[in-house]
């Protein structure tokens, strides 16, 4: 397998309707490693080229052990290996569906119903794998903005190079950067009735993806590992 700058375990829906669509919103598949043109939606209070530039190099996604660097004496085959076994020993999750959200100031797909297994299966890809993530540098550690953590949030940063991980985990699949509240709401209020109804219900999960970002910081899908438990 490739050597990458970095590795992560996403969650990305498969090739469909639902995927195709969030590729060109956000610009870029990870799929193909390819730029997509955006779709043409009206009303929206930004061209959504500015709405999604932030997220757009990550890929459609949502994030069960976040972006780490390779630990001294690990490979990409090794990981690989480890990801599909791992992956094999791990149930499927069906969520009921998505809805559209506003998480600070981004907008997101987050789940309706109850995510226990899901939480259970992000903790499971943040511990079982940690042993091929590099510690963090000090400049990555800055980046997280820790004095604006709370103790408990510096002690999950410090364990596992993350604050938003275990019990601070929450599944989302961002569409947008920050944004003004009232920009947040009118790109919602335009944006749900397009991409909700793609998602299916329920929405089942039965594979998580080894990513991995290039040197010029785009991300691509590596690997899909069947969750087969």
């Amino acid at each position: 397998m490739e050597q990458m700058t970095r590795y992560a375990i996403y969650y990305a829906p498969p090739a469909g309707a639902w995927a195709d669509w969030a590729s060109a919103w956000l610009g870029w598949d990870a799929a193909t490693g390819t730029a997509r043109a955006h779709p043409e939606i009206d009303g929206l209070p930004q061209p959504v080229a500015d709405l999604t530039a932030t997220p757009r190099k990550y890929g459609f996604h949502a994030t069960l052990k976040p972006p780490f660097r390779l630990a001294d004496g690990q490979t990409p085959d090794a990981l690989d290996e480890a990801c599909a076994a791992m992956a094999a020993q791990i149930a499927p999750v069906v969520l009921d569906g998505l809805r559209l959200s506003r998480l600070g100031g981004f907008l997101a797909l987050t789940p309706e119903g109850d995510v226990t297994a899901l939480a259970a299966l992000a903790a499971r890809c943040v511990t079982d794998l940690d042993a091929f993530r590099a510690p963090p540098t000090e400049a990555e550690i800055a980046r997280r903005n820790p004095d604006a953590l709370n103790g408990h949030q510096r002690a999950l940063l410090e364990m596992w190079g993350y604050p938003w991980v275990m019990d601070q985990f929450r599944f989302h699949m961002t569409l947008t950067g920050n944004l003004p509240e009232a920009e947040a709401e009118a790109v919602r209020a335009v944006l749900a009735p397009v991409v909700v109804p793609l998602v299916p219900r329920p929405l089942l999960l039965d594979h998580i993806c080894l990513f991995g970002e290039d040197a010029k910081g785009r991300f691509h899908i590596l690997h899909r590992y069947a969750l087969s438990a």
